[in-house]
């Protein structure tokens, strides 16, 4: 018994293999010793069902151990889960989640979810991804504590590109959420746009923009307009940007015109991206605001307008007014421009919806569009429009080439429609003029009729403020420059007087006066009746009104 027994051992478990098993064992009675290391205490009389039994106990074992070697091969070398096909004896359920080491959050690395060969495994499990998870989940269980998510609310997260956002939201028990970006990300992210949410309308209680998304949109507005869609009444909105000037805060609000501020908090970000968040919470209204197609803007009542606070604000950090008269304005412009606090140098413009540049007396498209406005004006990376407004024929050819990002308006900016007749008056020392004109500087002037002698041209006028209420809304960007050949002191009484005034962010207004002459030394103009203290007038109470306006020659 003792020799049959000896060879099915000796088969199954071999002594110089087997870890398990003592090295020691000698002498004649080897087999039972065997059986000691085993741990079954075996007497050598017991007959043949105990020798059944620990044959049956041994096999069991045996065969306990090659599927735990087996299943643990396949999923911790491999990384898959068990199939029949892979000898194992059962397999894995279909959603397991993989808890990554030294981190309280999860890999989504489950059957349905990434296979083998797929590289986001690897994103998975990065650092990025478990730090993005990490506060993205905090700043989530934050908002469920102020009551403002819930674990049943229907959730979407806008351009998520990898979909950390919706992650965070499963793991803290908000099951009914997605995200959208422009390439899926399955099954975390679907295909859709911000400008361009796949949802029907009044599909989610909440709805998140991270990443500074919204800052970076090309189309802000329409941004905001599909959430405001999708969002159902009383749903909350909570965006994290990067800007944090009182501009862009207001500039935001004004995108979101049927939603309520709920509250505001600056924090840490969770990378070198975007080092310092502001969480700007709202509230969809349960009634939509119709502003009557947002030709005119909230802060314009009638006729009037105020200039609202945000904007004063800036006026106290522009550069200060020059008091005393220059002899010699051109050379005190050029160096006066490196002194001018642009608006976009002192706040973030990104929630804008359109972006506009208009020219009032533009002149050459080298006089100040091409040689000024597109090479030093701080634009932040935003494509501006631009509108040239012009009524001197001489110049209108040089439009021709420029007409997809340039608008001529060969028109007199003026107080009412109407055609005018003006005088082609010229400077003392013309020809030195007429030299810079033919190098597309245009030097002469256009001015209304004041007597019969001189050359006399029909020029068709519009209104002006009119125009610029039709044309733009308070939501817009708009940098005007104005050069009017003192027309100014009509035109921008008649801004005050309509409210167009508060759509314009930034002026620089070019303010005509008897100066002195370039040509002629110690000899003033008798062209304007205005002198320099009038347009010192002119700039302060523009800057009293909180209008951020600089002074231009």
């Amino acid at each position: 018994m003792h020799s049959r027994f000896d060879h099915f051992f000796h088969f199954y478990f071999p002594v110089h293999s087997s870890p398990f098993f003592s090295r020691s064992l000698v002498g004649a009675n080897h087999t039972s010793a065997r059986f000691c290391s085993l741990g079954v205490i075996m007497e050598p009389a017991t007959g043949k069902s105990s020798l059944f039994r620990n044959i049956l106990a041994r096999a069991l074992i045996f065969g306990v151990l090659i599927m735990v070697f087996r299943f643990a091969y396949v999923v911790s070398i491999t990384g898959e889960s068990c199939t029949l096909s892979s000898f194992c004896f059962f397999s894995l359920p279909q959603n397991l989640n993989f808890i990554v080491p030294g981190a309280s959050v999860s890999a989504i690395v489950g059957n349905d979810a990434v296979s083998r060969s797929d590289p986001r495994r690897d994103l998975y499990t990065s650092k990025e991804w478990i730090r993005a998870v990490h506060f993205y989940s905090s700043v989530f269980q934050d908002l469920i504590s102020e009551g403002l998510l819930s674990p049943h609310s229907k959730s979407l997260c806008v351009e998520t590109p990898l979909g950390q956002e919706v992650f965070a939201l499963k793991e803290i028990g908000v099951e009914n959420s997605i995200g959208i970006f422009k390439k899926a990300a399955k099954p975390l992210v679907v295909k859709g746009e911000g400008h361009q949410i796949p949802f029907d309308d009044n599909s989610f209680d909440f709805i998140f923009s991270g990443g500074a998304r919204l800052d970076t949109s090309a189309r802000p507005a329409d941004f905001a307009s599909e959430i405001a869609r999708t969002l159902k009444p009383e749903g909350f909105v909570v965006v994290h940007v990067k800007a944090n000037d009182t501009y862009s805060f207001n500039s935001l609000l004004d995108l979101f015109s049927s939603f309520n501020l709920v509250k505001t908090i600056d924090m840490a970000g969770f990378d070198s991206l975007m080092p310092y968040i502001r969480e700007i919470v709202l509230r969809k209204d349960t009634v939509i605001r119709n502003h009557g197609g947002g030709k005119i803007p909230d802060g314009i009542s009638g006729n009037k307008c105020s200039v609202p606070g945000h904007k004063r604000e800036l006026v106290q950090k522009a550069e200060p007014l020059i008091e005393e008269e220059p002899l010699k304005p051109w050379i005190t412009l050029k160096r006066n421009i490196n002194n001018v606090k642009y608006l976009p140098s002192m706040v973030d413009i990104s929630f804008k919806n359109r972006y506009m540049y208009v020219d009032v007396g533009a002149r050459s498209y080298g006089s100040s569009i091409g040689s000024w406005f597109r090479k030093q004006y701080p634009k932040q990376n935003k494509t501006f429009h631009v509108y040239a407004i012009e009524a001197d024929k001489t110049f209108h050819q040089q439009y021709e080439s420029k007409k997809k990002t340039v608008t001529l308006l060969p028109y007199a900016a003026w107080v009412k429609n109407e055609t005018l007749r003006f005088e082609i008056n010229r400077d003392p020392g013309q020809e030195e003029v007429d030299e810079l004109k033919d190098k597309g500087r245009g030097m002469g002037r256009i001015q209304p009729v004041k007597s019969s002698g001189g050359e006399v041209d029909e020029i068709q006028g519009f209104d002006f403020a009119e125009w610029l209420k039709n044309t733009v809304t308070e939501s817009d960007f708009v940098v005007m420059k104005m050069d009017v050949e003192g027309t100014e002191f009509d035109l921008i009484p008649r801004l005050f007087k309509t409210g167009a005034i508060c759509l314009i962010d930034e002026i620089f207004l070019e303010c005509h006066y008897n100066r002195w002459q370039r040509c002629c030394p110690g000899q003033k103009s008798a062209k304007y009746e205005k002198t320099y203290g009038q347009c010192l007038q002119l700039f302060t109470s523009l800057r009293e009104s909180g209008v951020l306006v600089h002074q231009w020659w």
